[in-house]
């Protein structure tokens, strides 16, 4: 939440140079409190288990949010219990017509597909144009983030070698930006995936800025003002054992795969992981909804206009 002063405090133009959060009181005597409403479009497999991930972040907050789960229209999962879409997902067709302050695009595990080969991406790019006129800020992760800056900025994602697996640290790149607020110059980030973002190719794209980077598994985190999007391709929001879960379910497949990096004690997978990146995501996704807050209208129908 912001903290109100008086602009001619030097106070003021300090802080907000630093990156906090300020508000006037002239600005404060002018808003009004509304419930939230953010959107999940769930593209993982394991929908109950991502749910679960990003309510416990965007929940944190000390806003009132109204979170609404949403489907691709015509795709079935097979992971998940017809009775629990039925119950708690709405199509996007059903809901284009509403306006949202925030939406969250998940990852999906379709990474080796050319984006024109994923059997919904027509309907998402039609979700990515729509954010445009509907949504107030926009929250790409992993593969979703690599779709939208790719329709947005023709910025590829690359096949890797090997899978980048594990936990990695990432520089503070933006240490005064309003989403990295309280954050330190480094953090552990979960990654998981086949593919990168190249940072010279995202440097060539006007008006992103890329706020978290790795020197051993690249860009993490854009922002991306024009769309009013963020862009991450790594995953705060995954529990203590989600990469566990992955390592056993490929070891018990037979596959070969590396122990994830930087994750078990002495890289030992018989010992339990420990969760070093739980406070920087709470910090990061609570900074996304502080911004919205602070930015998004009144009264919705405001949004995108």
């Amino acid at each position: 939440m912001p903290i109100t002063l008086p602009e001619t405090l030097p106070a003021f133009d300090v802080l907000r140079r630093e990156g906090v959060s300020v508000m006037s009181p002239e600005r404060a005597a002018r808003q009004d409190i509304r419930p939230l409403r953010i959107g999940l479009l769930n593209l993982m497999p394991k929908k109950i288990q991502t749910e679960n991930q990003f309510a416990r972040l965007i929940g944190a907050t000390p806003l009132q949010i109204d979170l609404s789960l949403i489907r691709m229209s015509e795709h079935q999962t097979k992971n998940t219990a017809a009775a629990h879409m039925e119950a708690f997902y709405r199509p996007f067709q059903e809901v284009k017509t509403e306006k949202f302050d925030g939406l969250i695009i998940t990852g999906a595990p379709i990474e080796h597909l050319p984006f024109d080969q994923v059997t919904y991406w027509d309907e998402l790019t039609e979700v990515f144009d729509w954010t445009q006129t509907h949504v107030q800020s926009t929250f790409g992760v992993c593969w979703g983030g690599m779709a939208m800056i790719y329709h947005f900025h023709g910025v590829q994602k690359h096949i890797l070698d090997q899978k980048a697996f594990g936990c990695f640290r990432h520089r503070n790149l933006a240490p005064t930006s309003h989403y990295l607020r309280g954050f330190s110059d480094d953090c552990v980030i979960p990654v998981s995936r086949w593919t990168e973002m190249r940072q010279a190719e995202i440097d060539a794209a006007p008006g992103l800025h890329t706020l978290l980077g790795s020197d051993e598994v690249g860009p993490c985190l854009v922002e991306d003002p024009g769309h009013r999007a963020l862009y991450i391709f790594n995953h705060f929001e995954y529990d203590s054992d989600t990469l566990k879960q992955e390592y056993d379910r490929d070891t018990a497949a037979g596959k070969l795969v590396n122990v994830p990096v930087n994750y078990y004690p002495d890289d030992n997978p018989a010992k339990p992981p420990l969760n070093r990146w739980r406070s920087h995501a709470h910090l990061l996704y609570g900074n996304w909804i502080n911004e919205i807050y602070q930015s998004t209208p009144y009264d919705p129908q405001h949004i995108g206009r």
